[in-house]
């Protein structure tokens, strides 16, 4: 699994302009069975915002949602905080 040891990962996306300012984090965590969650959380800076789990049996199969989810956020405008 490619991101079980990254930790999570912390998008944003600020367009003053819009009046706009939202964050994205995603996260991978194993299951007592065997399996992984993808857990979402988003919403407003400086807000607790919505969360959302996804549970896969497979550990591969929650990789392949992350990295779905990280590239659709990228081409929506959002960038990786820690990566400054």
């Amino acid at each position: 699994m490619q991101n079980e040891n990254a930790g999570p990962l912390h998008l944003r996306r600020i367009d003053p302009t819009q009046n706009m300012r939202r964050f994205y984090v995603l996260a991978i965590q194993p299951t007592l069975f065997g399996g992984a969650s993808v857990i979402r959380n988003w919403g407003r800076i400086g807000t607790s915002g919505q969360s959302m789990m996804q549970t896969f049996d497979r550990i591969e199969e929650a990789d392949n949602t992350f990295e779905r989810l990280e590239r659709s956020k990228l081409r929506k405008g959002y960038r990786d905080i820690d990566s400054r």
